[in-house]
């Protein structure tokens, strides 16, 4: 079966949930055929035993449990993996927001449709009433979630959330997250040390910009999708262990951030299942010199740039948010007054884990 699939691939229908069971369990029956059939018990152990070594492990996708992403050529379900991936992100660019009650407190039924999002695409917009507390209640909404609050950020605070405004204060000044500047494609932490990656985020509105501060997302399991179609060895490349370096950080305060080294794509280390760390910043980066990883990077960039159909693309109000497994996004410059004169600000939490269930 040739790997590099047509841009014009079709994708299995699942516009009914009943149908898209019945296509996973059939694949799955294929699968423990092939697998039984083509491989013996040696070469299974030796390749478990290669992702074992390599930090890496299988897919987000249900219908493919024993697809190992980072090895798309070791077992011949590549194209249906593909295609769940894409249904899923297709069905996730139209799906709207999930009204959730109460931001401290959702429902059994809220959370498990936020989970069931995240679990198929990797993300989930929501929409909730005004909190008497958003700090509090963001923080209880991601207990709900059994997330670990990762942010050691010098703005975090005691409670581990990030006011993402236009500020001068010492430490944000100059950075722009804190400008009402752009941000181009990137996913969270990239910066980080391998022991401190982010593998899920919350970014939610508190008060909108009246002009500007849209952002785009986009679930990395298409971008690595992207790369294989174009060429696989564009996405091993990005998978090196060395593929980009950030350099080290000395802070206002006099401390340093050491330099980050490590792949694009890795296994999220509590489940193996595919992380990104990625940023389209030009200055203080150095990517692997090598002719594939250059040409990884640059096909990477013009297609997050295109954009891939498969963008989400909005502008959040107040009171609407995401949650996700640290998909790629960005986002627009804006005036830093708003209505009412009142400023832009969203609240951005970071975690260490994934959330539950996905």
């Amino acid at each position: 079966m040739c790997l590099n699939t047509p841009k014009t691939h079709t994708c299995p229908p699942c516009d009914e949930r009943i149908a898209f069971n019945l296509y996973i369990k059939i694949n799955e029956c294929k699968q423990k055929v092939c697998f039984l059939r083509k491989k013996t018990n040696s070469r299974n152990n030796a390749a478990s035993a290669n992702s074992t070594k390599i930090g890496v492990g299988p897919i987000n996708t249900p219908e493919k449990n024993s697809f190992l992403w980072n090895r798309p050529n070791t077992y011949d379900f590549y194209q249906d993996w593909r295609a769940a991936r894409i249904a899923a992100s297709e069905s996730a660019k139209t799906a709207g927001f999930i009204q959730v009650s109460d931001l401290a407190n959702p429902t059994e039924s809220e959370k498990l449709a936020i989970i069931g999002r995240c679990r198929d695409a990797n993300l989930a917009l929501y929409e909730a009433p005004a909190a008497d507390n958003l700090r509090k209640s963001l923080r209880q909404f991601a207990e709900r979630f059994d997330l670990r609050i990762a942010e050691r950020h010098r703005s975090a605070g005691e409670q581990g959330i990030v006011a993402l405004t236009e500020s001068n204060a010492p430490g944000q000044k100059g950075y722009i997250p804190y400008s009402k500047r752009k941000m181009n494609w990137h996913t969270d932490g990239y910066y980080n040390a391998p022991s401190d990656r982010i593998s899920a985020m919350v970014l939610h509105c508190a008060q909108p910009a009246e002009s500007g501060g849209s952002n785009q997302f986009l679930d990395s399991t298409i971008a690595f999708i992207r790369l294989w179609d174009e060429n696989p060895d564009y996405a091993r490349a990005l998978m090196h262990p060395e593929a980009m370096v950030i350099p080290e950080n000395v802070e206002a305060d006099g401390s340093v951030r050491p330099a980050s080294v490590g792949p694009v794509f890795y296994g999220d280390p509590d489940t193996g299942r595919m992380q990104m760390r990625y940023t389209a910043r030009t200055r203080s980066i150095a990517w692997r010199d090598d002719p594939l990883t250059r040409e990884a990077v640059a096909f990477l960039q013009s297609t997050l740039e295109g954009p891939d159909p498969l963008t989400i693309s909005l502008k959040f109000k107040a009171g609407q948010g995401v949650l996700c497994n640290n998909v790629l996004h960005d986002r627009t410059g804006f005036d830093p007054k708003s209505v009412d004169k009142s400023p832009r600000v969203m609240y951005r939490v970071r975690f260490t884990n994934r959330v539950k269930g996905t």
